[in-house]
């Protein structure tokens, strides 16, 4: 996964939504600005910086990939997939 930083606004929105993906593909939402100057491009870049420096790999889910490779194990034998 790459790191970015994604600036959205929806037609008609007045604000624009900050999000920062890390290499972990963990999404944090900065907030929302109601214009972006370079001072705003600054704080972004700076937030950015401290969440990639920062960045943790998150911890892997055991259980839940059991139950998903189980699934998958189902569903290439023809079966109907149960959680019983």
């Amino acid at each position: 996964m790459s790191r970015k930083i994604t600036i959205s606004k929806y037609e008609g929105n007045t604000h624009y939504s900050i999000h920062v993906t890390d290499s972990y593909g963990t999404e944090h939402h900065l907030g929302y600005q109601s214009e972006l100057n370079n001072s705003v491009m600054l704080v972004i870049e700076a937030e950015s910086r401290g969440i990639w420096k920062n960045e943790v790999k998150p911890k892997e889910d055991l259980m839940s990939k059991a139950i998903k490779e189980c699934i998958e194990i189902d569903r290439k034998a023809g079966r109907l997939p149960s959680l019983d």
